[in-house]
């Protein structure tokens, strides 16, 4: 079954474009705060990174979730959105010391701290400004996810984190600093997964070091787990809401907490991969040797995860119901690797036809380059287009 497009709002809007249907996005929020209201010390914050449409972050704002931010830009998106600085979380492997200043000048809940050069230049940049920032130290667990290798962020190999054996050291640093506060451990193994032993795994290993800062008499106010669960690439409409109770539920059950412990969670994904389509028209339809080839007026720099990635994204004809026939989908960019997929099922296309390349809402639009000179496609929200 198509997904539900309308269509003749699209003819007088320049493509490619990204669409935003608001009623999967709102259903989505929904859902995540049924999940969470189960469990009186969850917290979710939304990953500005999947998406940072403004018209979407004002929605996801309005459902009250916090932020996680991963570069200043970021801060600045989403106290613009109006988010609370209160809810914002800053991580990163490689913050700038004018990212840093204007996480303080805000008062930012936290900053999620990757090495002690960066915990350093926190207390450095704090101190000047007479204030004191809470930090939690990002630990790499060591724990491999089910995933692809390039968004697979908890193994020792990556280059995120403090490893375990320095935890107690990085711990020790900060508390004999002045200027910044040790508040929690923040962890993330890495995206798109949809097997729950990983978080399991994760667990567990957040229970070891829990047990490891026990034996010290230390007891943290916050875990941040991140976030990293993923959706259903290959039937966005069948499960256009991911699997939040299964996943809430996982660390309901196998995190051991301490009274008053708060969890955290940061959730992108999961929470705009769905909404979010991918509108294109159809420039050419080529006859290839042994193919033929469906051309579209968007490419590679309005969607790089199929040529970063190789992944997956159901592509559908919104235009037609004329019989199926297989196609090679490409676009313009002069790349060889500018291929949303090959041998593709489409019903018949011909020039000028809508295609919409789905679960898109993640990666997408706050992915886009203006390589070979490209205009940056805009986006929609479904209740503009009413």
């Amino acid at each position: 079954m198509k997904g539900k497009f309308p269509v003749s709002k699209f003819e007088k809007i320049q493509t490619p474009f990204y669409y935003y249907d608001t009623e999967v996005l709102r259903g989505t929020l929904s859902c995540i705060n049924k999940e969470v209201a189960k469990y009186n010390n969850f917290c979710v914050h939304y990953a500005v990174k999947a998406n940072a449409n403004p018209k979407v972050l004002s929605i996801i704002r309005e459902s009250g979730l916090g932020v996680d931010c991963v570069s200043g830009g970021e801060v600045a998106a989403s106290l613009k959105a109006g988010f609370p600085a209160g809810k914002i979380v800053f991580a990163g492997v490689g913050k700038s010391d004018c990212e840093i200043n204007l996480g303080l000048e805000h008062d930012i809940f936290c900053f999620n701290v990757e090495s002690i050069p960066e915990l350093e230049i926190i207390n450095e940049l704090a101190a000047a400004k007479g204030k004191v920032a809470n930090v939690a130290f990002r630990i790499n667990p060591n724990v491999g996810a089910h995933t692809h290798a390039k968004i697979t962020t908890g193994l020792a190999e990556n280059k995120f984190g403090i490893s375990m054996e320095d935890m107690d050291k990085v711990i020790d640093v900060a508390l004999a600093m002045n200027h910044v506060k040790f508040v929690g451990l923040h962890f993330h193994i890495g995206s798109q997964i949809l097997d729950m032993g990983d978080f399991v795994a994760l667990c567990n290993r957040v229970n070891e070091l829990q047990e490891k800062l026990y034996a010290r008499q230390i007891i943290v106010e916050h875990i941040n787990v991140g976030g990293g669960l993923g959706i259903d690439y290959e039937h966005p409409n069948r499960q256009s809401i991911p699997d939040f109770e299964s996943y809430f539920a996982t660390y309901a059950q196998h995190l051991k907490l301490r009274p008053r412990q708060m969890v955290h969670f940061e959730l992108g994904r999961s929470v705009t991969g769905q909404c979010g389509s991918l509108i294109s028209r159809v420039l050419y339809v080529k006859q290839g040797t042994n193919k033929q080839f469906a051309i579209l007026d968007a490419g590679m720099t309005d969607l790089i995860r199929p040529a970063m990635y190789q992944a997956y994204h159901k592509i559908e004809n919104i235009s037609s119901e004329e019989p199926i026939e297989v196609y090679d989908v490409v676009g313009p960019i002069c790349e060889s690797s500018d291929v949303f997929g090959k041998a593709i099922d489409l019903n018949k296309v011909k020039r000028g036809d809508f295609m919409a390349l789905r679960s898109a809402g993640a990666y997408g639009e706050i992915m886009a380059s203006g390589y070979n000179c490209r205009e940056l496609p805009k986006g929609y929200l479904s209740e503009e287009l009413v």
